[in-house]
């Protein structure tokens, strides 16, 4: 069994690297190796998997459909592998983790570098960006994004329970007519946070329905950070995350309007790309950060 294993890896190991040669120094095995094991399974199927040339490799139409299933095998042999690994040992290794720029600054910072000082084995490279991120493309193991979740291709779990505030400074609400309902603020200044899902149609709920209102206003920028020095200046109205809004509230410095009729059910979430193992690393790491936000719950 070991020795056919052997031969089924070779063989996905020359094409995923493009030729024996290559293969050799990418896996650290020796090309007349790779070559016998090769030839051994194709005698043992009694079928070619592969055309060689000096030049070229490629598969065969039957060596297309060996290669589909033998790499789904040996993946989900190497996943059982690793799940046992996770099961008995300490977590290490590095973790790629994405999170918007503020929140990584302000809230997140604490709670992942206590997560360190436990598994002192991990290492982070802590990606703080107010961009959309791709996870598979850029090799990030797992992003904190609060939002729902809405990519198919990616799986999340819920770490805290999180709410937004619309405020604007006591001045400016002093020199106009407060809003009583969401569609006043289609006639008032809006300062527009472009990273903020919708943009410039701001959600509520009414009645158990969600409303889209469309808002504009004398400013536009892409960091919730600038939109509150915005706001406090006294340019119009907010959306800001409450672990933003509220330190300005309670200094007195923003004014939370149109309480009932804030969206409820966003969540901060760790998503990761849909894979059938995840790593003990990241699987530690994101109970941590429920575990951290449950004691220190996001305001």
């Amino acid at each position: 069994m070991t020795q056919d294993l052997a031969r089924i890896r070779a063989f996905v190991q020359v094409f995923d690297a493009g030729g024996f040669s290559s293969a050799a120094r990418q896996f650290g095995r020796s090309k007349a190796l790779l070559s016998k094991y090769v030839t051994d399974l194709e005698d043992y199927l009694g079928v070619r998997l592969m055309n060689r040339t000096t030049r070229k490799l490629s598969l065969t139409e039957a060596g297309e459909a060996y290669y589909r299933e033998a790499s789904s095998l040996l993946q989900q042999l190497d996943d059982l592998d690793a799940t046992i690994t996770d099961q008995t040992s300490e977590p290490r290794g590095a973790v790629r983790v994405s999170a918007p720029r503020n929140f990584g600054e302000s809230t997140l910072a604490p709670a992942i570098f206590e997560f360190l000082k436990k598994c002192p084995k991990v290492s982070l490279d802590l990606r703080l960006e107010d961009r959309y991120v791709d996870l598979v493309d850029e090799g990030v193991d797992v992003a904190l994004r609060i939002s729902t979740l809405a990519d198919s291709s990616l799986i999340a779990r819920k770490i805290a329970d999180m709410h937004v505030v619309v405020s604007a400074s006591p001045d400016f609400l002093n020199s106009i007519e407060v809003p009583k309902h969401p569609e006043d603020l289609r006639h008032l200044p809006c300062i527009v946070d472009v990273n903020l899902q919708g943009q410039s149609n701001w959600r509520f709920t009414e009645g158990g329905k969600t409303i889209s209102v469309p808002v504009n206003g004398p400013v536009r920028v892409n960091s919730p950070l600038a939109a509150r020095t915005a706001a406090v200046m006294g340019l119009g109205f907010v959306v800001l995350p409450s672990y933003l809004a509220e330190p300005k509230v309670a200094s007195g410095e923003l004014v939370p309007v149109l309480v009932d009729f804030l969206p409820t059910g966003q969540t901060l979430q760790a998503v990761y790309p849909h894979r059938r193992h995840l790593a003990g690393k990241v699987r530690a790491l994101i109970d941590h950060l429920v575990d951290w936000f449950s004691v220190h719950p996001i305001s």
